[in-house]
């Protein structure tokens, strides 16, 4: 059988591996003088970092992300780094840090503002200029924004979340540590972790779907949730490694195959909310599962590939693939995962949120074009 056509876009360089992330600050002093480091809400944990930048005598200007970043906190962050003159923007923390960290780093050389390259809610625009360089390790295995081209900002004005993107946006080097997730409380591995598996899920299940996507979801899939679940039980180093890998290879995959449905929810029910985005993901992805799996034909190739993820998940949870999708849903319940409704999401919203998810960027590699009365369904089930 003949290959399909595949792209791959370019990623930066991916250094992985537990005890990696002491080369960083040798790594980073090699090519910059002064940094921007962002991080996250406790700066105590970025203080080795700081010390080690120091010691190789590179200047820091350090930023904090309390929370996923929005276009106020955007802008703040912004006129500080514009003041420190970097040569380059250095993220360490979870996917909010890292976004935060590409944004500033996309536009601390334009002399535009912010909203003027926002898709959806702004001008949308190219940048200008290149960005600056950027070097990301990430504290939480999920989103993989790592080897990504986008930052996710929310835009409070219109309670959305949206997209900063350039190719060039991508980190100039990953540096993948698992051991800078370990310890993390089991409420962010649940969710960060379901948000990793989702990753791999949702690019393997999309219309996008390449071999080279194909063979980066087909190995991590069977891989996430026993290593998510043995984390939710006790501290396991080689779990966090696996998890780590799964969180990396989804954000290759996504960055070329695309999201679906979970995603295209993810954006608006996150500028409507204060919910994490990886528990906002592990609320909707069995309800996503059930519906590929009613409007997949027949012995189509969405159908095989749904049982297959189907066969995967209900071997890591012990249940028939028939059951696996309510498997999950139950099981991440059981665990802490709160329900949609817990998240904040009423009801009276459901008409609202699946319009907005309908026309979301994410949605564009579904396999589906789900109804608005299919995505509200979802809503419903989720929460």
């Amino acid at each position: 059988m003949p290959l399909p056509p595949v792209s791959f876009g370019p990623s930066g360089r991916i250094l992985f591996g537990r005890g990696r992330a002491g080369e960083a600050p040798a790594l980073i002093a090699a090519s910059a003088l002064r940094v921007v480091l962002v991080h996250g809400r406790d700066p105590a944990r970025s203080a080795w970092l700081r010390d080690g930048l120091a010691a190789h005598g590179v200047g820091v200007t350090a930023i904090a992300c309390p929370g996923e970043p929005s276009l106020p906190l955007l802008e703040s962050a912004l006129a500080t780094a514009r003041e420190a003159s970097p040569d380059a923007v250095v993220a360490l923390g979870g996917g909010a840090a890292i976004d935060l960290a590409k944004a500033l780093a996309a536009l601390i050389p334009q002399e535009t503002a912010p909203l003027d390259h926002l898709e959806v809610v702004g001008r949308g625009l190219p940048l200008g200029a290149a960005p600056l360089p950027c070097i990301a390790l990430p504290t939480t295995a999920g989103t993989g924004a790592e080897v990504t081209k986008n930052a996710v900002i929310g835009v409070p004005e219109h309670r959305r979340k949206v997209s900063l993107r350039d190719e060039r946006m991508i980190p100039r080097v990953a540096l993948v540590d698992p051991a800078l997730t370990d310890g993390l409380p089991r409420a962010v591995t649940l969710a960060s972790g379901l948000d990793a598996l989702t990753q791999v899920i949702e690019p393997y299940l999309s219309a996008k779907a390449n071999p080279l996507t194909d063979a980066l979801c087909r190995q991590a899939i069977p891989m996430a949730l026993p290593a998510l679940l043995a984390l939710i039980e006790h501290e396991d180093a080689d779990a966090r490694d696996a998890l780590a890998w799964v969180s990396l290879s989804g954000g290759l995959a996504l960055a070329n195959a695309g999201l679906g449905a979970v995603h295209g929810f993810a954006g608006p029910i996150g500028g409507r909310t204060d919910a994490a985005h990886g528990a906002i993901c592990g609320a909707l992805l069995a309800p996503v599962l059930d519906a590929l799996a009613a409007r997949a034909e027949p012995g189509s190739e969405l159908a095989r590939r749904v049982a297959e993820v189907a066969g995967w998940i209900g071997t890591a949870l012990g249940v028939a693939s028939s059951g696996a999708f309510e498997a999950l849903a139950r099981t991440a319940h059981a665990l802490g995962l709160p329900r949609l409704s817990m998240l904040g999401v009423s009801p009276v919203d459901h008409g609202a949120l699946a319009e907005d998810a309908r026309t979301s960027s994410s949605m564009k590699a579904s396999a589906v074009a789900f109804t608005h009365e299919e995505l509200v369904e979802m809503l419903r089930a989720a929460g």
